[in-house]
């Protein structure tokens, strides 16, 4: 079949099937039939331009001219976004030396390293979890390269943080089948990774970790369920002077998140109150006559995106970033999201099953199925589906080998099961997009609540396919929901998707490159052309180059880099340098997470745990440091520039930051 006939026709190509005045016999009009059909030409062509702009698929991702006549203005001078509507006047004011926007696990990490520095520091994070990663997004296994276990080449911070996990309580306290004062030590067992847990109890980790780190800057403060709504800056556009954000508040005490995004995610971020929450605008800025350094910690980042800082998003090409296996240009090509659910064995009477039958999904249950697939693991026997992510052991028997008891729990994040790479649409909106949608001016999180709920979808209807296939008498599964369960949410699913991949800063002009990224030479020791990154190291990772891939549902070409993934004895230690967590454009911001300068290729073995740790350490670090010069002019360019990038190295080594392997 011919690619026109795969491809619906869009509303050019019907344009194009119109017959040619030319083709026909010709006549002689009268003269008011010349006038008439010229006016009515008009009118089409008007009407078919309209048409055309409401229908096309935008590609573009140049920036758009604000209309000089517009009503509103859009945007500065600088031409960064006018929030509209303006934030409310009566905002609560939190002064910041350093403001952490989005508690992901790098955010985390920002804030701890911040404040053992001495700067005072808030955070916001827009979930009812802080943790990202462990806690609201449900990956609460900790997944580690074999080098980095075998060396135990990690920050001290990480190490330490661990070992907050492991001494949190297993479960809440309604789980009495659990010996009184269970931690997570006592039921750990699993083989993804030496640490696995429940999100409950990486959430009551990040808060100790947090409050422990306070008592070195004790006007610090942090909040979940706030929102970032935008910033306003300088007049020379190069600095930001305040973050907003709007706090939301339960109008039932009982509140549960839904578990469904999709339908939650504009309630969070709208400025304003509704039947679910009380909302009150806040507003982040410096102390008076000081500065204030911001990092953003967000897993799609937030603020870049919504500022319209130099970026990337999705797959890059070879011409783009020179990568041997880089295919090409597609903003759509991110890495499959993940909304992770906790199964247990344990039955419940097949209440949850007939929760599960209820789903309606946008497309139907049979082509959600052909992507479920365990491939060479049991679900239960030996080296198991279930033992992987084994979160509740109730035996501590050897995960490799055992069969799973009952009362375990495993949390799900599969990548033939859960995982949601499908392109119609995709998650992550381009800055084109979210300038159209006027997500600048009143921002809700840039994402696509359609992908959300397809995602949403995707993943109840596989626990629905393992219960179907694999649930037995001796096996009975239960997925755990409810305000008890360790994934507290109505349906079940993470509060927010685990994100492996969002939009990606370009850095400034460095090792040989204009625009700033880490490429996939850099990373791979069986490759030419790697650089050197010791000289401006602030942290290490290591991980398999390690992709969830991108597709359409009718299978045409995605561009995704297929033959980049790559096992860990493959890539060498991973340097990163303080280049990718500076962006372009704004002097007092930081990356501290996921989004630093790194191709699509790159991403994929700099996106998990400790990787997200040591950016967001390092920036939290380095962004406290800088404010305490009291040296207006010192920015974390400056540094470079200066030559005092040793002088912050020395203090990431005092804080047990890993520079060199």
């Amino acid at each position: 079949m011919s690619e026109q006939k795969k491809k619906p026709k869009d509303f050019s190509d019907r344009l194009g099937e119109i017959e040619d005045p030319k083709t026909k016999r010709s006549f002689r009009p009268k003269l008011r039939y010349v006038l008439g059909m010229l006016f009515m030409g008009l009118v089409l062509s008007g009407a078919t331009a309209r048409t055309w702009q409401f229908f096309s698929k935008q590609k573009s991702i140049e920036p758009i001219a604000q209309d000089a006549n517009a009503p509103i203005k859009l945007y500065d001078r600088n031409g960064f976004p006018l929030l509209n509507p303006p934030p409310p006047v009566d905002a609560e004011v939190w002064e910041c030396d350093v403001a952490v926007v989005g508690g992901s696990l790098g955010g985390v990490a920002a804030a701890y390293h911040s404040m053992k520095t001495g700067a005072t520091t808030c955070l916001i994070e827009l979930t009812p979890m802080l943790g990202g990663q462990v806690s609201s997004q449900g990956v609460s296994a900790i997944d580690e390269s074999l080098l980095m276990r075998y060396r135990q080449q990690f920050p001290l911070s990480w190490t330490h943080f661990k070992n907050i996990i492991a001494s949190q309580p297993a479960l809440p306290e309604a789980y009495s089948y659990l010996k009184p004062g269970a931690v997570v030590a006592d039921t750990n067992s699993c083989w993804v990774g030496n640490l696995c847990f429940t999100p409950y109890s990486g959430e009551l980790a990040a808060e100790e970790f947090l409050r422990e780190a306070k008592r070195s800057a004790p006007k610090s403060r942090w909040e979940t369920q706030i929102a970032f709504k935008g910033a306003s800056f300088n007049e020379k556009g190069d600095r930001i002077t305040a973050i907003y954000g709007v706090r939301r508040i339960s109008r039932d005490p009982n509140y549960l998140p839904q578990g469904r995004l999709s339908r939650e995610i504009k309630s969070w971020f709208n400025w304003n109150s509704d039947e679910t929450f009380d909302k009150k605008p806040i507003r982040l800025q410096a102390p008076a006559g000081k500065q204030m350094m911001v990092i953003d910690s967000t897993d799609t980042a937030e603020l870049i995106a919504w500022a319209n800082i130099p970026h990337r998003l999705g797959a890059e090409g070879f011409s783009t970033t020179g990568e041997v296996h880089a295919v090409a240009d597609n903003p759509e090509c991110t890495q499959a999201f993940t909304f992770p659910f906790v199964l247990k064995i344990a039955d419940d009477e097949g209440r949850s099953l007939k929760e599960l039958r209820k789903v309606q999904p946008g497309y139907s249950r049979e082509e959600h199925r052909k992507d479920y697939d365990l491939g060479r693991f049991p679900m239960f026997e030996g080296n198991s589906m279930f033992n992987y992510r084994r979160i509740v052991s109730m035996k501590r028997d050897d995960p490799f080998k055992a069969i799973p008891a009952k009362g375990d729990m495993t949390v799900v994040n599969w990548n033939r099961g859960n995982d949601w790479g499908i392109m119609n649409p995709p998650l992550i909106l381009t800055d084109k997009q979210i300038r159209d949608s006027g997500q600048q001016q009143n921002w809700l999180g840039g994402l696509n609540t359609t992908a959300l709920k397809d995602g949403e979808n995707h993943a109840l209807l596989f626990a629905e396919w393992l219960m179907d296939k694999y649930a037995s008498a001796e096996f009975p599964l239960r997925l755990m929901s409810g305000p008890d369960s360790p994934m507290p949410t109505e349906s079940g699913l993470s509060m927010y998707p685990y994100i492996r991949e969002g939009r990606r800063i370009l850095g400034r002009s460095a090792y040989g490159q204009p625009e700033f990224f880490m490429r996939e030479q850099d990373l791979r020791n069986d490759m030419e052309g790697g650089r050197n990154f010791n000289p401006t190291s602030i942290g290490l990772t290591h991980y398999a180059i390690d992709m969830h891939g991108c597709r359409y549902r009718n299978w045409e070409p995605s561009k995704a880099p297929s033959s980049a993934p790559t096992n860990e004895d493959k890539v060498r230690p991973i340097i990163l340098p303080f280049e990718s967590l500076i962006p372009q454009r704004i002097d007092n911001l930081l990356m501290g997470g996921k989004a630093i300068a790194v191709s699509h290729i790159v991403n994929g073995a700099t996106r998990i745990h400790v990787g997200e740790w040591s950016a967001g350490a390092a920036a939290g670090a380095a962004a406290a440091w800088i404010v305490l010069q009291d040296d207006a002019s010192l920015t974390p360019q400056a540094i470079l520039d200066r030559g005092k990038i040793n002088d912050l190295q020395a203090l990431l080594k005092s804080q047990g930051m890993l520079l060199e392997w």
